[in-house]
């Protein structure tokens, strides 16, 4: 059992499995908030906020996602927490991941809420976890809000970058490709470069009108500049807000108080 987890189920969380299409296990981690219904199902007084993270990341956030949500079930949101396959404590390899994968991961997810009577949701991503909120929110018209942070505006482009000097849309789609992440080299294969030129997530912004869409960055972010949240911004419709906090990194690192401080502001607002 991690440190993560102890912390978590001290703290009323539920650790819970989710199927995905494919039959692999996604582990989950549960907080309630608000009140049960007539129903004996909890829908929260405000809603469920599904926090999607970043890139070779995990549904805890070393710690500071739970205490996201501690901070969210003080204010009646429930908040779900969970790992794509392939991350964290979930089922599959991570040299597998793609996009693609990620998007139905958060459809399977997001349909699990729903069948536990949460019936207003509302995302959160991280860096990559923003970009496949981004995604699925757009093909999902009853999802309440998108909330992204530091999120990939051109992940071909920028995943691209990283791989100077290689062919990354031709060849065996599953030979595996070295690239720099946030926790240093990773291989992942080439299909999952392939994959992106799939999905514009760009369009994407522009598809989560009529619902709400608050794009926060870090002016100091090095690893996704902070051109890719005015490209964001800029493409989408109204109802829509940008923050670009002042010398905040792509962590947040010294800057969680005002990141979350904003991102409850306009929970309330909505």
């Amino acid at each position: 059992m991690t440190e993560s987890f102890k912390r978590a189920t001290q703290q009323s969380w539920d650790k819970i499995t989710i199927k995905n299409k494919e039959g692999l296990a996604l582990s989950a981690l549960l907080r309630q908030g608000g009140c049960e219904t007539a129903g004996g199902k909890n829908d929260g007084a405000r809603g469920l906020v599904i926090a999607c993270h970043g890139f070779t990341g995990s549904k805890e956030g070393s710690g500071r996602a739970l205490d996201m949500g501690e901070s969210l079930a003080q204010s009646g949101y429930s908040t779900l927490l969970f790992d794509f396959a392939g991350c964290g404590e979930s089922d599959g390899a991570w040299e597998n991941i793609t996009l693609s994968g990620q998007i139905s991961d958060l459809g399977a997810v997001t349909d699990w809420c729903r069948r536990q009577g949460f019936e207003r949701i509302i995302f959160n991503g991280r860096s990559f976890g923003g970009t496949t909120a981004l995604c699925y929110g757009a093909r999902d018209r009853k999802i309440a809000a998108v909330c992204t942070w530091a999120a990939v505006a051109r992940p071909a482009r920028l995943f691209a970058n990283r791989v100077a000097g290689r062919n990354l849309l031709t060849g065996d789609p599953h030979e595996l490709i070295e690239l720099q992440g946030e926790e240093g080299t990773v291989a992942l294969k080439r299909r999952f470069f392939i994959d992106l030129s799939k999905h514009d997530p760009l369009k994407n912004a522009a598809g989560i009108s009529p619902s709400p869409l608050f794009v926060i960055h870090g002016s100091a972010d090095q690893s996704v500049p902070v051109e890719e949240a005015r490209m964001l911004y800029e493409q989408a419709n109204e109802p829509k807000q940008l923050l670009v906090l002042e010398g905040a990194d792509h962590r947040f690192s010294e800057h969680l108080v005002p990141v979350w401080d904003a991102f409850f502001d306009w929970l309330k607002k909505i």
